[in-house]
């Protein structure tokens, strides 16, 4: 397809979609999250198993999800247990292959803020926080983060507040259990792709979406970013991933912008 015939956030989507390929149970943020598991579905991963924080295991939602809560995502579903039955004997039993998540800010070692932005007793913005994410971050195998921005203030040094650690950070605390997952292991943006191959080391850049230049990626990043030695293109949608998002997935346009 040319540039002309999808957008930014169909594309962080469809790549964020074929990352899930070959796993087999994911925990499903809503936002775009929602948008690339239900594209996965459809496309390259038919049999994944979709686990929802609302306490729902093996969900086969008939629509897309509008909510953690949405009658679609119980409907037919393989388990419907309590929120604490979810995370305690999936989530943190190790159950969890990824655990996809959105974020407000992202730094170098991969620790997520979704609580304040500025200064905790008089932030500029107020959040969301947690919700589930700082176990989803603690247990999952390995978390996926998609994000709309790629700029100094969602890509800083060090973020505002930290509310889901990264191994790094928590073993850098050296308080409480440390987390059994390996962290954040990719970032989709609209600049690119980034990998953390380490379970203590740093994001490194490996895909330059179509049309960025790296200069404007590391310009973007609070931090002098690694660049892998195998840079790549992020291969673009084609037709039929974009008419799934848009005909079938999300008719309502509820995420696609």
């Amino acid at each position: 397809m040319s540039a002309a015939d999808y957008t930014q956030t169909e594309l962080i989507v469809c790549a964020a979609a074929k990352m899930l390929a070959a796993k087999h149970t994911v925990f499903a943020g809503i936002g775009l999250p929602t948008l690339a598991v239900d594209l996965a579905k459809q496309t390259v991963n038919p049999d994944v198993e979709l686990v929802y924080e609302s306490g729902v295991a093996g969900a086969h939602p008939e629509a897309m999800a509008e909510g953690i809560a949405d009658s679609v995502v119980v409907s037919g579903a393989e388990a419907v247990v309590s929120m604490q039955a979810l995370f305690g004997y999936v989530l943190q039993g190790g159950k969890i292959d990824v655990g996809f998540l959105g974020a407000a800010q992202i730094d170098r070692y991969g620790s997520l803020n979704t609580t304040v932005i500025g200064d905790w007793r008089k932030p500029q913005v107020r959040l969301p926080g947690s919700g589930g994410a700082t176990d989803i971050m603690a247990n999952s195998k390995e978390v996926f983060v998609i994000i709309r921005r790629h700029d100094l203030a969602a890509f800083p040094e060090t973020v505002d507040f930290v509310t889901s650690p990264s191994p790094y950070r928590a073993r850098q605390s050296g308080k409480g259990i440390q987390p059994q997952g390996h962290g954040v292991s990719a970032v989709i943006t609209p600049l690119g792709v980034m990998r953390r191959p380490e379970r203590y080391g740093e994001l490194e850049l490996t895909h330059l979406h179509p049309g960025v230049e790296l200069d404007d990626v590391l310009a973007n990043t609070g931090w002098d970013l690694a660049v892998s030695n195998d840079l790549q293109v992020t291969s673009e949608p084609t037709a039929h991933e974009v008419h799934l998002l848009r005909d079938v997935i999300d008719t309502v346009r509820l995420y696609l912008r």
